[in-house]
């Protein structure tokens, strides 16, 4: 990351790893096309012209720049006084004193860090980023839209049929007219009937494994198509989604388009009504080409009946250096049903156990933080969510009941430690398996 005060608010994003060529994300500001620097915002109130230079590459990647600037591959150091005055300008006054108290209890020299705290005292925060134009999508005819190729939809369901009819009657609606749907069924009882009525290109594989990942990575290997269309058995989309998926790769030449969700009753984020590098993956919403589960493997059956295998998958894709963005245009509405799916099996909620006694988080989400970031990063993963868990689902972006989940986490400290060393433990027995990435190997013409 351009500044180390990063690893403590970000510890295990995407975008603090560099990539397997040794490349980062950061385009160098030298790089960057005049009418995108144009759009950001030059701050002569660092010390160095090096973190001046970080903050626009900063910008730029969270303003949606897309293209072919070189990006660095080694981030210079920059000083304590540009570190806090950097996360000042990104992030809540809570979050600042919160890097503060980590810096001091981890013995860094508290008269540096506390004048370096106070000298910053009057930077203000910025307003959120706002999207760099792409004035020539609204008009932009794809090519790959008039090639129409076969585009193979994945859907996996767990007794949800009644949030499976919407969907599937969604896909009947979509302009685009090439594509399948494989829909692997592990619901009990299985009802074969549901699917007699469908104006689809329609297949149906019964699971009697309740597996999440087994399923996606049965259907993916039986898609004919050469692009291989995410979706969910809660979602509701646009009769368009398959085509605003098919223009974003086309679009920007990428590998992955990676949809936007939101709440039912609410409109897409603010933060993600533009077109940016995706610095996550769901595979609830997600068009890419199938080459790329040639290049990196199938999803990790180590997440099996557990979390984060979709940011697993993601974080693979983005050390490959394969572009993946984000694009509000291909959104889909997340139903969140109350039944079925994860929550069927106790693992809706990956830091939210399902009673006293369970891992907090649950273990895979250690698993992928330490195995890619390493055990200091996942530890400050840990403080970073672990407070926040402890309040319900519904008030996580409620400030003071972020606060009393800070409290709380001090008085319930045994039972959390409990939970936490269960989880770190159960985590390690993953890592020392070693992944259960499965290859797909291209199918051979007869």
């Amino acid at each position: 990351m351009p500044f180390k005060f990063l690893t403590y608010l970000q510890p295990t994003q995407y975008f603090r790893l560099f990539q397997t060529s040794g490349a980062s994300v950061f385009p160098q500001v030298e790089a960057l096309p005049e009418l995108v620097l144009e759009q950001l915002m030059y701050d002569e109130s660092y010390e160095s012209e090096h973190a001046r230079d970080y903050d626009l590459s900063w910008q730029a990647i969270q303003s949606g720049y897309i293209g072919p600037a070189a990006t660095y591959t080694y981030f210079e150091p920059v000083s304590l006084r540009d570190n806090y005055h950097f996360i000042r300008k990104q992030f809540h006054p809570v979050w600042v004193f919160y890097v503060l108290i980590c810096r001091l209890c981890t013995f860094h020299n508290p008269f540096k860090e506390i004048q370096a705290w106070v000298a910053t005292a009057k930077t203000k925060r910025v307003a959120p980023v706002t999207g760099l134009p792409y004035d020539v999508w609204s008009h932009y005819k794809s090519q790959l839209l008039e090639q129409a190729p076969l585009v193979s939809v994945v859907i996996p369901t767990l007794n949800r049929y009644d949030y499976l009819k919407d969907v599937l009657q969604d896909f009947e609606k979509q302009d685009y007219p090439h594509f399948e749907v494989l829909v692997v069924d592990q619901s009990e009882p299985f009802q074969p009937d549901f699917y007699k009525d469908f104006d689809l290109s329609l297949r149906v594989i019964q699971q009697e494994e309740k597996a999440l990942w087994l399923a996606r990575n049965t259907a993916i290997k039986e898609a004919q198509g050469d692009l291989i269309a995410l979706s969910e058995d809660d979602v509701r989309i646009p009769n368009n989604w398959i085509s605003n998926h098919l223009r974003c790769l086309d679009f920007f030449k990428a590998q992955v388009s990676a949809g936007v969700f939101y709440p039912e009753g609410q409109e897409i984020p603010k933060a993600r009504s533009f077109f940016a590098v995706a610095s996550q993956f769901a595979t609830g919403n997600a068009m890419l080409y199938k080459e790329v589960f040639y290049r990196v493997g199938l999803f990790d059956r180590q997440f099996e009946k557990q979390r984060m295998g979709d940011g697993e998958f993601g974080l693979r894709v983005y050390l490959e250096g394969m572009l993946s963005v984000s694009n509000p245009y291909a959104s889909c509405i997340d139903v969140k049903a109350g039944t079925g799916g994860l929550r069927e099996l106790g693992s809706w909620d990956a830091f939210r156990p399902s009673n006293f006694f369970a891992p907090r988080p649950i273990p895979s989400v250690l698993y992928y933080y330490r195995t890619y970031y390493g055990d200091r990063a996942a530890r400050w993963a840990l403080l970073r969510t672990i407070p926040t868990s402890l309040i319900p689902y519904q008030f996580k972006k409620n400030k003071g009941m972020l606060v009393l989940g800070l409290f709380l986490s001090i008085l319930l400290l045994p039972l959390v430690l409990y939970q936490v060393l269960k989880s770190w433990n159960m985590a390690s027995k993953k890592i020392k398996e070693g992944a259960l990435i499965e290859k797909l190997e291209v199918r051979r013409e007869k």
